[in-house]
């Protein structure tokens, strides 16, 4: 406890202690959006508490700094809430154990809450502080960010003046995250028919792939199981009259799918050529994927006796087969301000089929709106062409780039300044809080987002670096400074 009483800025790490003694994960945040409401009133500071759970917290310019914009601070205060096996913590309602080793600090057991407690405690410090140099802080703490950014897109925005915000919701010291992307889950529901038929089972299926995040991890180039069962299916009903039974691959629409099974209905002497064809292909895939999945594998199996089953009928089985082959899927467009950044994807990630449609569900990605628009346009004329049709859930906006950032500007400034080289300017091809506020508080929104070192996020191994923490309280510091 003494290791974790010295730690360094004081004051950050004394309100993060105060932060893990509270239960705070998603969906349970009653006591720490009190907790901060106690906080402004203890210390006299205008607030708003809305039904969400959502605080913000107002304090007035320091000496000096009456003229100049506000400025917003933002982090959520819900956690990912992991436990071990062996973990006696009820973490509904205990507060965390927390401890140091070297430079990390951690919880015993548990997930830290670093994303996004780090946030709030050097919020509260930065409002706590009588010798910072700041405009006025706009203090906005969202709930239910892990689940959703829900939050965020509930927060009436109309009591918030500052234009320029500061997000500390990034996971690695350096980076000065400028865009995001912005996404819808895509539901394409296509009717199929069915009928009884006769004949010989087999089983396909595709796995060994390597899969991943579909935002973060698009640019790897990981193949799609859905993708690929799509064209060996194709390949098939090419040589080979058959129907299909089942189809079955992923069930996330955010993550790469690396598993996709298929049941066909075919005559007996249709076997040999069937299982010539899928070693045919397993070679194709296995030398197409060689880098980015080298473990791809095709297997075939049946059962030589003869059964019934209801089977989709030849029409249907001829759209299914159509609809995979002709979906796009994967990248679509590289941004052309940021090297290397993705701007638009879609990933096939979750495909299944039962009595009466085949529904494939999408997720779709891009910090330019009108891009993602086009692309469910495309799903949309694809669907309809087919005799399908589109639903959609879970939608938020993206930040698009600023090529004017007056506050990136200000931070590339500050980070040279302090550490003697720039910052790397960079953008995700994933969701942000930023993208939800950029779309509710008009085209003078400015922002960045940036934090402190950390690893194992979302695990039992989450950590925190403590050492990154000071730095970055100072970069917040000198760019609050500078905000004039």
């Amino acid at each position: 406890m003494n290791e974790l009483k010295n730690l360094q800025p004081e004051a950050v790490f004394d309100f993060f202690r105060e932060i893990a003694a509270i239960p705070h994960g998603s969906g349970n945040t009653g006591q720490i959006s009190d907790y901060l409401v106690k906080f402004a009133k203890d210390r006299g500071l205008e607030y708003c508490q809305d039904e969400a759970n959502n605080v913000v917290i107002f304090k007035p310019a320091s000496p000096g700094y009456e003229d100049a914009p506000r400025v917003m601070i933002q982090g959520h205060m819900d956690m990912v809430c992991e436990k071990t096996p062996d973990s006696t913590i009820d973490m509904e309602k205990d507060g965390l154990t927390l401890a140091v080793d070297g430079d990390w600090l951690y919880a015993e057991n548990t997930t830290l809450g670093g994303d996004d407690g780090i946030a709030v405690a050097m919020a509260l410090a930065a409002m706590d502080s009588d010798e910072l140099q700041h405009p006025g802080i706009d203090a906005v703490f969202t709930v239910d960010e892990e689940v959703g950014m829900l939050g965020a897109e509930a927060i009436d925005v109309s009591r918030i003046s500052a234009r320029k915000m500061i997000n500390i919701d990034s996971e690695e010291e350096g980076i000065i995250t400028v865009s995001c992307a912005g996404g819808v889950t895509a539901s394409v529901h296509l009717p199929v028919r069915r009928q009884t038929g006769k004949g010989v089972l087999g089983r396909l299926r595709i796995d060994g792939l390597l899969g991943g995040h579909s935002g973060i991890e698009i640019d790897k180039e990981h193949g799609n199981a859905n993708l690929l069962m799509g064209r060996l299916l194709y390949t098939l009903s090419e040589r080979v009259d058959f129907s299909l039974v089942r189809l079955a691959g992923g069930t996330k629409d955010n993550a790469i799918c690396k598993l996709s099974e298929a049941e066909i209905l075919t005559e007996s002497a249709d076997i040999d050529a069937l299982r010539e064809l899928c070693d045919e292909m397993n070679k194709t895939f296995a030398h197409e994927l060689r880098s980015s999945d080298p473990e791809v594998r095709v297997t075939f199996t049946a059962e030589m006796s003869e059964v019934s089953a209801e089977t989709l009928d030849r029409d249907s089985t001829r759209r299914v087969i159509a609809y995979l082959m002709q979906t796009p899927n994967g990248i679509q467009n590289m941004s052309k301000e940021i090297e290397g950044l993705v701007e638009t994807s879609l990933n096939l990630g979750a495909l299944s089929m039962d009595e009466t449609e085949m529904v494939a569900a999408y997720a779709v990605r891009s910090s330019v709106a009108t891009r993602k628009d086009y692309l469910c346009d495309k799903l949309e004329s694809l669907s309809a062409l087919l005799g399908g049709s589109v639903q959609y859930s879970g939608a938020y906006p993206g930040w698009e780039y600023r090529e004017d950032s007056v506050l990136r500007d200000t931070c590339i400034e500050a980070y040279t300044k302090l550490y003697g080289k720039a910052p790397e300017i960079d953008a995700i091809h994933a969701g942000l809080e930023c993208g939800l506020f950029a779309g509710k508080m008009g085209d003078d929104f400015d922002a960045v987002s940036f934090g402190p070192d950390m690893s194992g996020v979302h695990t039992t191994d989450e950590k925190l670096s403590i050492s990154s923490v000071e730095r970055t309280w100072k970069l917040l510091c000198e760019i609050l400074k500078n905000c004039r």
